[in-house]
């Protein structure tokens, strides 16, 4: 078995290219064609598998783990504040991208284990959907705590109307009342073709990473740290939470990977309401620069190993 997933090769190729400032530039409608797509298929899979489910046996689990996830933005922001010294709307701003989910991430977590064989409950998207928006909103809380006039409707409108929650939520909809049945006409567009394209918009990452690192230089050590620190810690309660709840190894690893990833897409826009005063280089630059490329390249395989061994030592 080869310790790269093929995909992870094609982010590294976007970065090196960055790096080396190449030419290579994948054109913007592409770009925003190809995250619609992404978004749409991953709802659309996880309503098919949600479909196979009573949804009172996915209720539970789904409760928990929002409960859980809510405590990850909660844990980073006095790790930011107070020992990375970083302004209250900055410190909001990066735990609430952290506290919420990275959509590529889980996709590739995905990726990574069916080329495994590794079996993934079927409901695994439901948690993707419930996990975007909770954090978003405890961050602007955290970064705005005493403020007069914070635009609320705005910022609630932005979470919930954005592209990211409409698109997971609408596919997964489309897919839970469809069925699998009803969706296989669809399959060769949205799940054959999946990979593929999922290995195109990774080439983008890789260049929006690889620009990112001039303002991870700026912010200095602390944020460095910090990006690889607190996926390790978000990786360790998803790992926890998916063993109590009895997940499969596959469920275990996805849920850490869920729980260890940082919104890129979803809560950069939300901020920028919510937080106008944040820089969105810190953030972006930390989510993107550093904790996507690191759960890429290590995370996801060491949270398999990890979720392997509890779940062999619990059973």
């Amino acid at each position: 078995m080869h310790y790269f997933e093929p995909v992870i090769l094609f982010f590294l190729l976007g970065a090196i290219a960055g790096f080396i400032r190449s030419d290579l530039k994948i054109p913007g409608v592409l770009y925003e064609s190809l995250s619609i797509f992404l978004l749409l298929a991953i709802g659309l899979k996880g309503g098919v598998e949600l479909a196979r489910y009573p949804l009172l046996e996915v209720a539970l689990p789904a409760l928990v783990v929002v409960a859980v996830g809510a405590l990850i933005p909660l844990v980073a922001f006095p790790i930011l504040r107070h020992v990375g010294k970083l302004s209250r709307a900055d410190s909001g701003s990066i735990a609430a991208h952290y506290g919420s989910v990275s959509v590529v991430t889980f996709a590739v977590g995905s990726t990574y284990l069916t080329r495994l064989g590794e079996a993934v409950e079927g409901y695994m998207t439901v948690f993707l959907v419930l996990l975007e928006f909770p954090a978003l909103v405890i961050g602007a809380l955290l970064a705005r705590r005493g403020e007069r006039n914070a635009p609320w409707g705005q910022v609630l409108h932005e979470v919930f109307a954005g592209k990211s929650l409409v698109l997971l939520l609408g596919g997964l909809a489309i897919g839970w009342a469809a069925g699998p049945s009803g969706i296989a006409p669809l399959d060769l567009v949205f799940f054959d073709l999946f990979k593929g394209l999922l290995a195109i918009f990774l080439l983008e990452m890789g260049l929006v990473a690889a620009s990112r690192f001039a303002d991870l230089r700026r912010a200095g050590l602390f944020l460095v740290a910090f990006a690889i620190f607190m996926p390790l810690v978000a990786a360790g309660l998803g790992l926890v939470t998916g063993l109590l709840l009895g997940l499969s190894v596959g469920g275990i690893t996805l849920l850490a990977t869920l729980y260890a990833s940082a919104s890129y897409i979803a809560a950069p826009a939300a901020m920028r309401i919510a937080v106008p005063q944040a820089n969105p280089a810190l953030s972006i630059g930390a989510a993107l620069g550093i904790t996507f490329p690191f759960n890429l390249v290590v995370g996801i395989p060491l949270y398999h190993r990890l979720a392997q061994y509890l779940h062999h030592a619990g059973g």
